[in-house]
């Protein structure tokens, strides 16, 4: 067994050495002399949190089937082990070989949500590799970025050597390509960067310039090489069954938070919620075929010995096989007492006879998005529910066994009224009124509605990119007024009102529509203390804030201002196959409060098709409206 980065002493002395030693099951160890390309493979946040990310496994899996690369995994050492590592100057490792990261040849940081900015600059400090891309030398990795956080990389700009846009299992050949002829011919590290943005798919930061206007916003953003392209157009799977899938993914010592054997059924989404970005940018739908997922679902149970499978997908219901797939997995789980998640799903496609048969496995709570209390308000975001669906569809559950049930929904919406905010707390009364609709011998205990709010945050490529963002106190009355129409109502014991964190979601804002400048702040929180922000008990808003007057820049000039359609935004020369004229039409309809039908009603012309997919009814119409989204 390979000798560990720490002593035993040292790992006795943390919280949870098993995060640490690696060698877990199915993890993957190779000869080094056999390699030629070493991936340190990061999520830059506990090891709990990063095992349970499948785009890791996904992409862990591809890399280790190729016989000279060896992909290995890193994750932020907790407070106590960063505490030692800096005292006792121990260089971040990776898990499988337990070797220094600084001595891979690509680092590549998944970007999965913008509270983890500081730790990506952990991992860089930790590793020994300068912070600054223009910094390194021949001796660095080449730190690559992937994720949904990189249809805006600019906030990280000066931090990464390259951005990848898109699915991984596209442009990561023809880049290890490269490297392979880098490794023979000997050029040097900035001629392969220069070759890589000709990669599609491939944003390399150090080779474009920003200009900014006297009011602050962006003027120009351009190439500063001629062969470099001016628009970087995001990679996606189209065959969606030929690509890898882990079907031995590795498992972890200790309880990780997804602990479960994850089965992928699909990816992008035939809704158009208006504040969504994955259901943007993962577009077109494309799902997987029954029988390989029926296959790959039972290897996976057999090389893993999870107890619980769960579907992943943006919206589960629309899968076309949902119910087939299930009664297979019911099959092979019931007797076996293996659970079956089904999250993301729709209220209003929810089977009865499904929801039953599964609930005899395992009994949990169900879990749905409203996301608004009003009609109007869920018009405005096109989320495609009526009142009549969500309490049909909450009735249907209670009626099949189920007395728990969760609501999420969102604060700070565009052109939110009071009455839309307190027709949440409403909803939520209707939902137990139903419960109790049900013969009392015909119930399972008392009815338990846990009702959650998330603050509003705008993000890139969807239609409400240009909206103004609430500040803090604004989303903390509105939740205060939530909480009291809830202790109003009827059934107020039964319905459990929750928020999240303002100052958090804020400056979550501030960082999903930052431009470049927004990266000394990042660091200069980082200088401060700033670690773990998505965790309550290590979140700061006074480190922020001093960051922020530290570097001169007001926060509130990326969010609580709405921008004009016309304005040049950070991530415009990205391409990420939905138009800008597409966005700007469903912003100006949302305004209007007019629904927009799902792409399996009518095509709607955003641009996906030219990906040579879509699930359009009719070519010739979406066609047509392609072209008037032009």
């Amino acid at each position: 067994m390979q000798k560990l980065a720490l002593s035993d002493e040292q790992l006795l002395r943390l919280d949870k050495p098993e995060r640490y030693i690696g060698h877990e099951f199915n993890a993957v160890v190779k000869d080094k002399k056999d390699i030629a390309i070493r991936f340190a493979m990061c999520f830059p946040d506990v090891y709990e949190i990063g095992m349970s990310h499948l785009g890791i496994q996904i992409l862990y899996d591809m890399f280790n089937k190729e016989p000279d690369i060896w992909c290995e995994r890193v994750y932020s050492p907790w407070a106590d082990l960063d505490k030692m590592m800096r005292e006792e100057h121990i260089p971040l490792f990776a898990l499988e070989s337990q070797d220094p990261v600084k001595e891979f040849d690509f680092l590549g940081i998944t970007i999965q949500y913008e509270m983890c900015y500081t730790n990506i600059l952990q991992i860089l400090d930790l590793s020994g590799i300068p912070m600054h891309a223009a910094d390194r030398d021949e001796t660095d990795p080449i730190v690559i970025g992937g994720g949904p956080c990189t249809y805006n990389p600019e906030p990280l700009a000066e931090f990464f050597d390259l951005f990848y846009i898109g699915e991984g299992e596209i442009a990561y050949p023809r880049l290890f390509a490269l490297y392979r002829e880098k490794q023979a011919e000997g050029f040097c590290r900035q001629e392969f960067l220069r070759r890589a943005s000709h990669i599609p798919g491939i944003y390399v930061p150090g080779l474009y310039e920003a200009a900014y206007q006297e009011d602050g916003t962006l003027a120009s953003f351009a190439p500063i090489y001629p062969d470099v392209p001016e628009t970087v157009t995001k990679q996606i799977v189209m065959d969606f069954d030929q690509v890898p899938y882990p079907e031995s993914p590795v498992v972890p010592y200790i309880k990780a938070t997804q602990d479960r054997v994850v089965l992928e059924i699909q990816r992008g989404c035939i809704r158009g919620c208006r504040f969504c970005q994955a259901g943007m940018i993962y577009r077109p739908l494309r799902e997987k075929n029954v029988e390989h997922l029926k296959e790959l679902a039972r290897r996976m149970l057999q090389n893993t010995g999870y107890e619980e499978i769960s579907l992943s997908s943006l919206s589960s219901s629309d899968y076309e096989d949902l119910d087939e797939l299930l009664l297979y997995l019911i099959g092979i789980c019931k007797e076996r007492g293996i659970n079956i998640s089904l999250p993301s799903l729709r209220i209003d496609a929810f089977s009865l006879d499904v929801m039953s048969k599964v609930q005899d496995v395992k009994k949990s709570s169900l879990t749905f998005a409203p996301e608004a209390g009003t009609q109007r308000m869920r018009d405005v975001i096109n989320k495609g529910l009526t009142e009549e669906d969500i309490i049909n569809g909450a009735g249907q559950a209670f009626e099949g066994g189920w007395n728990k049930v969760k609501l999420y929904f969102m604060l700070g919406l565009p052109g939110e009224t009071e009455d839309d905010i307190k027709g949440i707390a409403r909803l939520c009364q209707k939902v137990a009124e139903r419960y109790y609709d049900i013969p009392k011998e015909k119930r399972v205990g008392k009815v338990a509605i846990t009702a959650s709010s998330s603050f509003f945050v705008p993000k890139p490529f969807t239609p409400f990119q240009w909206a103004s963002m609430n500040r803090e106190q604004e989303f903390l009355d509105k939740a205060h007024v939530v909480k009291d129409e809830v202790r109003a109502q009827v059934n107020q014991k039964s319905i459990r009102y929750t928020y999240h964190d303002a100052y958090v979601s804020v400056l979550e804002g501030v960082l999903a529509r930052g431009d470049r400048r927004i990266g000394a702040v990042i660091e200069e929180a980082y200088r401060q203390g700033a670690l773990f922000d998505a965790w309550t008990e290590f979140y700061s808003d006074e480190r922020w804030k001093a960051a922020f007057e530290a570097c001169g820049i007001d926060p509130y000039f990326y969010t609580a201002r709405e921008r004009s359609t016309d304005e040049l935004l950070p991530w415009d020369f990205l391409d990420c196959g939905v138009s800008k004229r597409f966005l700007i039409r469903e912003w100006e309809r949302a305004k209007a409060g007019v629904v927009t039908e799902n792409c399996r009603q009518k095509c709607n012309g955003c641009g996906c098709r030219r990906y040579g997919g879509g699930v359009c009814l009719d070519d010739r119409n979406a066609e047509a409206a392609e072209d008037a989204g032009r």
